[in-house]
């Protein structure tokens, strides 16, 4: 059976981070925290079945910080994945996923007004009791 190409996710979701991280070969343990409720397991089973992405999975057994036996889990794409996406559409979305994170981390920088007035606001005027 011929495989689907895969599919890129919004550049500014979560599936879009977690994507981003497996094309850079980045160690994932550099990566932003996920937001939200969705576990990282959870994503990596969405872009394997919903956008076709090859995802490779290794687990073995690790220790947890309180002592106890535990599994570790690393996620990787394979290198000739890797390579042929960045050479197509994968460069472009990068970029772009770039820049969709400048603006938004630019839009986050500004200062928030105060809490329910506006720049044009003045007092009401007080009325004459003449």
């Amino acid at each position: 059976m011929a495989s689907k190409k895969p599919i890129y996710p919004g550049a500014t979701t979560g599936r879009g981070a977690v994507l981003a991280v497996l094309l850079s070969q980045d160690d994932q343990s550099g990566a932003e925290p996920l937001q939200g409720r969705v576990t990282l397991a959870a994503i990596v089973k969405s872009l394997k079945r919903k956008y076709h992405w090859p995802v490779e999975t290794n687990s073995f057994p690790a220790n947890g910080p309180d002592g106890r036996a535990t599994w570790a889990t690393v996620y990787s794409l394979p290198e000739k994945v890797v390579t042929a996406a960045l050479k197509g559409e994968g460069g472009q979305w990068m970029a772009d996923r770039a820049l969709a994170r400048r603006a938004r981390v630019a839009a986050l920088d500004k200062p928030a007004p105060r809490a329910g007035m506006r720049p044009e606001w003045r007092p009401p005027e007080e009325p004459d009791d003449a």
